[in-house]
């Protein structure tokens, strides 16, 4: 089963030019499978582990939901509470107070503002635009006109936003007298037993197993990035590594039993359970998603259903490192997955692995089907005797046909209609009208038709 689960991450490490992945499984209560794949550092080639660092981006925001609570539990606050109680903040969307718990299940009414966005960016020198954000309250003042941006009232509507947590990060320190990261480390991090997580550069830089994170240029190449120590708390701050997370999911499929009982059973279900809806499920007979369940977001998680069960998680990205936390609660299954890069969605590893565990096919779950009808489809091809070439990529949910010459290029996007193994649906746009792009496996290998011309697959692409 592992040898399967290695032989899936490799692959798509490889396509996507992934420089490390470090991964730990938990099932009944127990650690079953962690390793490291891959270079933490590209120049030195020292390999990944289960204890090397990498960013987690916005599994943070659990951690967050878990102090809150916390403080709830000890009649220090409510998530009832406006939030203009314990900040100098005072939006009101739609004429209505921001709570806590808004906040906490991004429904503030308030749309996503970027302001994580272009930090990170702005740090890879990516060309975003600097934002002079140190603080609550320089934050605070960049959200003064937010209110006039607002789509609904507070609770009504799911619209994700990485400034609501960064502020939920100060209540935390307001309310329990320490900084945001000292109260998470000494009140989740020690108890759990998570040693070497960290908000610190001065942590990572003392520290000799740490994965270098990485963006990607144009031509593929590997650029050291950065991480925004001290800018990004809250939202997506923290660093940890496969070893620690792995404790983490044993803390959450225990509700919380463990000898320092930091949180009880109800809050964590409370952080689990469905609030609002993040992506309807497609029903659409037409639609090529069809078979994809709803997903919902609680207090710092999200979920849906995977096989029949509730799957609850929550993934992070900062540019430079991506991560996924997923678990099932009623089969006692976990799986954590860090990457120092993007590129590859670290969810798919993660379902991948927890199929596997739960003895499921992991390709009749309709994402890892969707990723694998479309990779079929990729390669170069050509018409009668090679007059003319095209690439056929896949970009995200859909494929891309590049027509290069000296020139330049164009790129056309094909939207999937139907996908159905040996043969596939797609279509475009062209003068203003639907064009039906039909895919399939001839005689001599894939094959499509697209406007007057048949394309055989010529070569894969390099």
């Amino acid at each position: 089963m592992f040898r399967q689960l290695d032989d899936f991450i490799l692959e798509g490490m490889k396509r996507t030019h992934l420089a490390s992945v470090a991964i730990a499984l938990v099932s009944k209560g127990e650690v079953v499978y962690q390793r490291g794949y891959g270079s933490r550092d590209l120049e030195t080639g020292l390999p990944a582990t289960p204890r090397t660092l990498y960013g987690i981006g916005s599994i943070t925001k659990s951690f967050t939901a878990i102090a809150l609570l916390q403080l709830q539990e000890k009649g220090l606050l409510s998530l009832e509470d406006p939030v203009s109680r314990y900040l100098d903040f005072h939006l009101k969307p739609k004429g209505k107070d921001i709570l806590i718990r808004h906040f906490l299940s991004h429904t503030s009414g308030i749309p996503a503002l970027a302001y994580a966005e272009a930090l990170i960016g702005h740090a890879q020198h990516s060309g975003d635009p600097y934002l002079p954000i140190g603080s609550p309250q320089d934050l605070i003042a960049f959200m003064a006109d937010a209110e006039k941006w607002a789509v609904a009232e507070p609770g009504e509507r799911w619209l994700y936003l990485n400034e609501g947590y960064a502020l939920l990060g100060e209540i935390i320190a307001k309310v329990s007298g320490q900084a945001y990261e000292d109260y998470v480390r000494d009140h989740i991090l020690r108890p759990l037993g998570m040693e070497r997580s960290t908000f610190s550069q001065a942590d990572l830089n003392r520290d000799d197993d740490v994965a270098t994170p990485y963006l990607l240029d144009r031509e593929g190449r590997h650029l050291p990035g950065r991480y925004l120590f001290g800018r990004l708390l809250a939202d997506g701050g923290l660093i940890s590594c496969a070893e620690d997370m792995s404790r983490y999911l044993l803390f959450l499929l225990s509700r919380g039993k463990n000898p320092d009982g930091i949180l009880s059973p109800a809050s964590i279900e409370a952080m689990e359970a469905p609030r609002i809806p993040t992506a309807p499920e497609a029903i659409d007979p037409h639609d090529w998603r069809k078979g994809t369940p709803a997903t919902y977001y609680g207090l710092g998680l999200s979920s849906t259903t995977f096989f029949g069960r509730t799957l609850v998680g929550h993934g992070g990205s900062v540019g430079v490192a991506t991560a996924q936390l997923a678990y099932i609660p009623s089969e006692g299954v976990g799986a954590v997955v860090l990457a120092n890069g993007s590129g590859y969605p670290t969810a798919h590893m993660a379902q991948y692995a927890l199929a596997l565990l739960l003895g499921e096919d992991p390709f009749a779950w309709e994402p890892l089907r969707v990723e694998r009808d479309l990779l079929r489809w990729e390669g170069i091809y050509e018409t009668y005797r090679g007059t003319t070439r095209v690439e056929v990529r896949r970009a995200g949910d859909r494929l891309e046909l590049i027509f290069r010459d000296r020139y330049g290029e164009e790129r056309v996007p094909l939207l999937p209609y139907e996908l159905k193994g040996e043969e596939a649906r797609f279509f475009t746009l062209s003068g203003g009208r639907r064009l039906w792009v039909e895919f399939r496996e001839g005689p001599e290998g894939p094959e499509f038709i697209y406007e007057r011309y048949l394309y055989r697959w010529s070569g894969r692409l390099t």
